[in-house]
């Protein structure tokens, strides 16, 4: 199987088979019985039985089971086994959801009923333009229809969070910079790049990486704090989907950073790969192409599209150098000019 995550989750080449040199390090509680032995016994069909050397009698052993806070929290591997990380991550999850929405309404149970968020960043959305052949704002229009056909309440652009994660990071930056510590200032939007740091690198990096949260998690914290109150809710009645361009999205969302244990609810509770919504359409037997546009729904008013420099590769360096500079030096940059160092 060919692994979805980012190169830089996979610190060697593993595939499936995790080797003696590539152990999983997660602890397993053994209830343990002071002078009772014992044996495991391998069955045909590849389960394990623990047998008791004085009775005989066998017992079958649960399979020890790996999500993906386990892999978050440990300093092991990752492996491609997608099946075992997974667990909760994935366009089945978003279908149990939205059938349990309507098996609630069907008998009655509408305090049941969870409200269905779907948040789509800008790069999802340029993927499924380009292959469609579709404007931006027409896809993003189609989109909405799609998820509104399907059963979801409200569909939301990125783009309003990632204002808020630029604005935070040009302010961070500039306070480093007058109080002259923890320079230079390193990116936090990337999962990938964060867990990394933290398995390869720890307390040497973790200091410099900032420590704003990224487009996504604050579009989670907007969606179960702002929205929830704006709709009379709590966070745990708002089911929330983020559709990301990246699979690493799905690691960064089940942190335990972005767990609110007074609800038992995540900020994002299911984050969908570009790749995942192009198999929905498939599923649903539908070509976005053909699908009506629908309105934009906007989480502060009317929904439109809007974009601004920080987007693109590197735009975070570029928007931040610009108000550094403004702000620090009282220079307006007009054309940046970057040069490859090495």
């Amino acid at each position: 199987m060919a692994s979805h995550f980012s190169s830089a989750l996979q610190l060697t080449d593993l595939d499936d088979f995790i080797n003696p040199s590539q152990e999983c390090v997660k602890p397993v509680k053994v209830e343990r019985v002071v002078g009772k032995k014992g044996a495991i016994k391998i069955e045909t069909d590849g389960s394990y039985m623990e047998v008791d050397e004085e009775t005989g009698a066998e017992v079958k052993l649960e399979k020890a089971k790996i999500t993906l806070n386990d892999c978050l929290a440990c300093s092991g591997c990752i492996t491609s086994a997608e099946s075992v990380l997974i667990t909760q991550q994935s366009q089945q999850e978003v279908y149990s959801i939205l059938q349990q929405n309507q098996d609630c309404r069907k008998f009655g149970l509408h305090n049941e009923v969870k409200c269905v968020v779907v948040s789509v960043s800008p790069q999802a959305r340029a993927s499924l333009a380009a292959k469609y052949n579709l404007s931006a704002l027409l896809t993003a229009q189609k989109l909405t229809a799609f998820f509104h056909k399907l059963g979801c309440d409200f569909v939301f652009d990125t783009s309003f969070s990632r204002d808020f994660s630029l604005v935070e990071t040009q302010r961070e930056f500039v306070t480093r910079y007058r109080s002259k510590s923890a320079l230079p200032m390193l990116a936090s939007a990337c999962p990938g790049w964060i867990c990394y740091a933290e398995k390869t690198h720890g307390a040497y990096i973790l200091p410099y990486i900032s420590t704003t949260k990224s487009p996504q998690q604050i579009m989670g914290s907007l969606v179960k704090d702002l929205f929830a109150r704006k709709l009379d809710k709590t966070p745990d009645q708002i089911y929330h989907v983020s559709v990301m361009p990246c699979y690493d999205k799905k690691l960064e969302a089940s942190r335990e950073d972005f767990y609110n244990d007074l609800y038992k609810t995540r900020d994002v509770d299911c984050v969908l790969s570009t790749s995942e919504v192009d198999a929905m359409l498939e599923t649903e037997g539908v070509n976005l192409s053909d699908i009506n546009a629908a309105d934009l729904d906007g989480l502060a008013g009317a929904g439109e599209l809007v974009s601004h420099a920080g987007g693109g590769s590197g735009g975070y360096l570029e928007h931040v150098l610009r108000h550094a500079a403004r702000e620090l030096f009282g220079l307006q940059l007009n054309e940046l000019t970057f040069k490859i160092l090495r």
